[in-house]
């Protein structure tokens, strides 16, 4: 049934024309306006929808200053995110974000927090200690020699004369101080929310082992620690202590977002800890009050799953990173992956009765550049240094070029408000969901007593709320043992690309102790039938790769379905997590090629993206 509409969405949603096709009776014009508008409105529903970047850096990180980002100081990070218009720091051009931000970690390295910058203005503070003057006199011989003399890569590596004196107290404090009063100044609860945090950057032996770490709390209580860097530690026990004890003399609750696990070599959902010793309940528990979220998504790849860990996953291959740091190959293992850490945690749960590795997912930025942009058509580099596209063309920064990054990852939180301590809570109970950029609002609930005919429901997030459990939530085993069911609404963002079709990932661990995963479609675009395999023709393709354009004749405006898992076993530990995908669109680098005149077929990279949505998992326990 075609269905051609113009779409009024308050606040969150803008006039949208498009033609639909939908393989279920459509409900009137007015009510599909109105539920769509629920989906995401700030006053209606339960709670509301929340857009925003935990992982932002300024030329206050090392990495970032090191390469290009001399100019991107924190003002200008907070008021691109909010909105304001900003001059870019190298090509002088104003730019804007297509959308403001509602919430924003700037998450700048603990090493060396803010150094640099410093010294090149001649900070005295600096200048006075033996290992400034050393690093000032490096930095303006050698850029990258004095970022290098930063890093401490390994847990047993030598700490230098540099590293002795500018990580003191008393300059930490001071800089950190900076980053404090900044994110205050911003902080306009009800409108805008910046979160006080810092990357904890542990690389072991080159193995990623990063975690962003964000508070609630205010400045006046952040200015009574330091951020803990890997100076101190390498171990993330010794950062979960921290932040344990942290919390007994302050007060400061935290998050510790893991990400990149792509780039973990295996060691991010390992079973066994820094010492190599099998994880027991206590190390679960611990993992667990921390490490309630990990980043799915983000510019260095996607770490979902890969192609050789999912291979009846036609989906799993999006924005694969193939080398580390540098140039060395990632190892395909099954702990550097979200989906093989949540099955890993129903393992460890079997063994200990505590699973480490329950965690939610969002998508965040990691950019360097201090924009967090995630839309193709206006992206910003990675770093400072490639924000021309000729730059990028020529790929000048190699492994990191901005041609071989994802132009996206953003963070979506159902909260009850927009302030701190609302947006932390919804950390906690992991009610948030990442995408690659789009901002596709979702909805996913599950409980025993959903109906068929609630998905048309006008107040569909309420029942959900009333009758089940948000993404996120734990469902336990039924009085009469039957399945449950899943409420699920994805509404397309109003500014982008129609909707392919929405999926529900499932593992479990099944009698015989084996893990198991199993992608269902169970919405979907237009009149494609399922095969008996479960699987659904593509969605078809509309970009003109001549124009970088697309037309939204395809897909759908919303899906919505209520969905039963066929194959449940009332006795059999389980998640459930929903994957919305849109329809291809024009993958960044597309619009460079065009603009320089190349030929894009010639480039070793997709022409065209399906981007996406992950929500937080529902866990069923027995």
């Amino acid at each position: 049934m075609k269905i051609k509409t113009i779409l009024a969405m308050s606040c969150a949603f803008v006039l949208v024309a498009c033609q639909q096709a939908s393989t279920t009776q459509a409900p009137e014009r007015g009510q599909q306006a109105e539920r769509i508008a629920n989906a995401s409105s700030p006053f209606m529903g339960e709670r509301q929808l929340f857009w925003g970047d935990t992982h932002l850096h300024t030329r206050n990180s090392t990495d970032a200053y090191e390469d290009g980002n001399n100019n991107a100081d924190l003002e200008t990070a907070y008021r691109f995110a909010r909105g304001f218009p900003v001059i870019h720091p190298r090509s002088g051009e104003r730019i804007t974000m297509d959308r403001p931000l509602d919430f924003l970690v700037v998450a700048d390295h603990a090493e060396m927090l803010g150094v640099l910058p410093r010294l090149a203005g001649g900070d005295p503070a600096l200048l006075a200690t033996q290992g400034g003057k050393e690093l000032y006199d490096l930095q303006r011989q050698h850029p990258l020699g004095a970022y290098r003399a930063t890093m401490k890569l390994g847990p047993n590596a030598p700490v230098n004369q540099i590293i002795k004196d500018l990580n003191a107290p008393e300059i930490r404090r001071t800089l950190w101080a900076e980053q404090v009063d900044a994110a205050e100044r911003h902080n306009r609860p009800g409108v805008f929310t910046a979160l006080i945090g810092w990357e904890w950057s542990s690389t072991p032996n080159g193995v990623n082992q990063h975690r962003v770490v964000f508070t609630p709390a205010n400045g006046e209580v952040a200015k009574q620690f330091l951020p803990l860097s890997n100076y101190d530690t390498m171990r993330p026990e010794d950062l979960w202590k921290y932040l344990r004890e942290t919390r007994a003399r302050t007060g400061a609750d935290f998050v510790a977002i893991p990400h990149n696990s792509n780039l973990s070599q295996g060691q991010m959902f390992n079973l066994a800890n820094t010492e190599g010793n099998p994880l027991d309940a206590a190390y679960a528990r611990e993992r667990m009050e921390w490490e309630r979220v990990v980043e799915v998504t983000q510019y260095k790849g996607t770490s979902e799953t890969h192609p050789a860990l999912s291979k009846t996953d036609e989906f799993a291959g999006f924005e694969i990173r193939e080398t580390m740091f540098g140039t060395e190959p990632v190892k395909i293992l099954d702990g550097s992956y979200a989906r093989k850490g949540l099955l890993a945690g129903l393992e460890a749960q079997a063994r200990t009765g505590v699973n480490p590795f329950a965690f939610g997912l969002i998508g965040s930025s990691d950019s360097h550049s201090g924009f967090s942009a995630q839309a193709e058509s206006e992206f910003y580099g990675k770093s400072g240094a490639d924000h021309f596209p000729p730059e990028r063309a020529a790929d000048k920064m190699g492994p990191m070029n901005a041609w071989k990054a994802s132009a996206g990852g953003i963070a979506a939180v159902w909260a009850d408000r927009n302030d701190r301590q609302s947006i932390y809570e919804a950390f906690r109970r992991r009610e948030v969901y990442g995408t690659s950029g789009p901002r596709i609002a979702l909805r996913f609930f599950g409980g025993f007593h959903f109906r068929a005919a609630e998905g048309e429901a006008r107040n569909l997030a309420q029942l959900g709320y009333r009758k089940g459990v948000p993404m996120g939530g734990e469902l336990l085993r039924s009085r009469s043992a039957q399945a449950p069911r899943f409420l699920i609404q994805a509404v397309k963002d109003p500014l982008g690309a129609n909707l392919d079709r929405v999926q529900v990932i499932k593992g479990w661990r099944d009698a015989q102790g084996k893990l198991r995963e199993k992608i269902f479609n169970v919405a979907w675009s237009g009149r494609r039938q399922m095969a008996s395999d479960g699987s659904l023709p593509p969605v078809g393709n509309s970009v003109d790769v001549r124009t970088a354009r697309y037309s939204n004749d395809i897909g759908d405006l919303e899906l919505v379905t209520v969905w039963s898992d066929p194959e449940f076993s009332p006795d059999l530990p389980a998640f459930y997590y929903v994957r919305v995908l849109q329809i291809p669109t024009p993958r960044h680098h597309l619009f460079d090629a065009l603009a320089l005149g190349l030929d894009p077929s010639k480039i070793d990279q997709p022409l065209t993206i399906q981007e996406r949505a992950w929500s937080s998992p529902i866990w069923y326990r027995p």
